[in-house]
């Protein structure tokens, strides 16, 4: 793989995809392009539909209606479409007692790379996910970070035009996130094709050139994160109260009748305002008086993870 300029085309499609489980509709005509050189998130809780999406492009379900695109053929009526895929799962899926170089060749085996390129594809994997230092080096001693590494190295040997994550940084720390994501972003600019499943929304938000929101099945919202926060939120900042404990019913109607909403996190609650310092100042003052002292209040631009709380009340609220 080596840095070069790409076509906008998309290189993976989903169009119209319609599926059930049992009579239960799981997917609801969703539309999907995947195009080279760029990383899409794709968000949703729980039952969304999020896997089901990614085994119609994988290939390993046929939609009952509508169809999958990859580079042009069908994914689950040809099996060569899929050479052109890297799937990196959620939980690692290597070899434990194997080194990273062994592993990785293994993989490189499996995907009919050339025995006279193996070397050297294997070398190129490990480089471009910073692994190489790690070569000799079981996966089981590794940290989750490299272990993470480890398996998109895996998955990349065989220079897929498409890689797919599967919640990429489950069991990694800050710091390891960081490298990961760096990886990422490296593939991202060889021209690879990125989608990633995630509930970490502010990575989604760091690292995605796009990003889609699915519920109950309809992708509802898409477009570049930025842009999508701009659009829901104008110029409103988000106030945050921060209480030192959990409060009463009384103290909570209080809470209530300024205009905040209780957060996932029982002690922190939400507003948003035009004037968000100003109308912060404000707030803490009539709390005070009302005997409700916030320990801390946070102003900030609103986040992705502000933006998809809301769409996803939406559907709870219907």
């Amino acid at each position: 793989m080596t840095a070069q300029t790409v076509s906008r085309d998309p290189i993976a499609t989903v169009s119209g995809a319609v599926h059930a489980y049992g009579g239960r509709p799981v997917l609801r005509g969703v539309d999907l392009g995947l195009r080279p050189g760029e990383i899409y998130a794709l968000l949703g809780p729980n039952g969304a539909g999020k896997t089901t999406l990614v085994r119609v492009l994988c290939g390993r379900i046929r939609p009952d209606g509508g169809a999958a695109r990859l580079n042009g053929r069908d994914p689950a009526r040809i099996p060569a479409a899929r050479a052109g895929l890297g799937l990196v799962p959620q939980e690692i899926a290597l070899y434990p007692n194997l080194t990273v170089a062994e592993n990785v060749e293994t993989f490189a085996v499996l995907a009919d790379v050339p025995r006279a390129g193996l070397a050297s594809a294997v070398a190129r994997a490990l480089d471009l996910t910073r692994t190489a230092d790690r070569a000799r080096v079981p996966v089981k001693h590794l940290s989750g970070g490299y272990q993470r590494r480890a398996n998109i190295a895996a998955a990349i040997v065989h220079q897929p035009s498409l890689l797919i994550l599967d919640e990429p940084t489950v069991g990694v720390d800050l710091d390891a996130r960081e490298a990961l994501d760096a990886v990422i972003r490296g593939l991202r600019d060889l021209g690879v094709a990125v989608l990633m499943t995630t509930h970490d929304l502010d990575q989604a938000a760091a690292l995605a050139d796009r990003v889609g929101f699915l519920r109950e099945g309809e992708l509802v919202l898409e477009g570049r994160p930025k842009a999508l926060v701009a659009e829901a939120f104008g110029e409103r900042m988000e106030i945050q109260v921060h209480l030192a404990e959990e409060v009463d019913a009384a103290a909570q109607d209080r809470l209530v009748a300024e205009g905040l909403e209780r957060t996932a996190r029982p002690t922190v609650w939400t507003r948003l305002e035009v004037d968000g310092y100003a109308a912060a100042g404000r707030l803490d003052q009539r709390l005070r008086e009302a005997g409700l002292a916030p320990r801390e209040i946070r102003v900030r631009a609103p986040s992705l993870a502000q933006l998809f709380s809301r769409v996803a009340g939406r559907a709870s609220a219907a």
